[in-house]
C-alpha cells in the first residue's frame, strides 16, 4: 500500500509544476500585448464621440453595446443619439487597468475626468469608468460601458 501511494505522490510533485507553468507564460504574454491595444480602442471610442464621429464609434461597438449610467440604460442608438446633444470638450484617463478574463474579453477600469456639457446641462467632473471589450470575428468590439460621477 505504501509503494502505491509514494509513487502516486512522486508522480504529481513531478507534474504539477509542469502544468502550472504552461498556462502562465502564454496568458501574461497575450495580456500584455493586448492591454495597449484595449486602452487605445477606448480612447479612439471617446475621441469619436468627442469630435461627433457617429460611424467612427459605432464601427468600434458592438451591434449588442449597452451602457449603463444614473440616468439609465442605453443601446448603441440611444448613444449615438446623446451624442449629438453633447459637447465633450476635453478628457484625460488616470488609473487605467486592462484585465482579460477569457482570451477574447477585456474588462478596463479607469477614472475620466472631463469637460462636457449634455443638453446644456454641465457633466463636468471625475468618473470611475469601466468597459468590456469582446473579440467578434477577430476584431476587438465594445460591448459594454459604465460610469458614475465621484463624489
Amino acid at each position: 500500500m505504501k509503494k502505491p501511494f509514494i509513487l502516486c505522490c512522486i508522480t504529481l510533485l513531478a507534474i504539477a509544476p509542469v502544468c502550472f507553468s504552461q498556462g502562465k507564460p502564454a496568458k501574461a504574454g497575450k495580456s500584455t500585448a493586448n492591454e495597449s491595444t484595449i486602452s487605445d480602442l477606448e480612447k479612439s471610442a471617446w475621441e469619436a464621440y468627442k469630435n461627433k464621429q457617429a460611424d467612427a464609434f459605432k464601427a468600434l461597438m458592438s451591434k449588442d453595446y449597452y451602457g449603463v449610467y444614473a440616468e439609465g440604460i442605453k443601446t448603441l442608438d440611444a448613444e449615438l443619439a446623446d451624442m449629438a446633444k453633447s459637447d465633450l470638450r476635453d478628457y484625460s484617463f488616470t488609473d487605467v487597468k486592462v484585465v482579460f478574463p477569457h482570451p477574447k474579453v477585456a474588462v478596463l477600469t479607469y477614472k475620466a475626468k472631463i469637460q462636457a456639457t449634455s443638453e446644456g446641462k454641465d457633466m463636468s467632473g471625475t468618473y470611475n469608468s469601466g468597459s468590456v471589450w469582446v473579440q467578434q470575428g477577430g476584431k476587438w468590439v465594445g460591448a459594454f460601458h459604465t460610469e458614475s460621477k465621484t463624489q
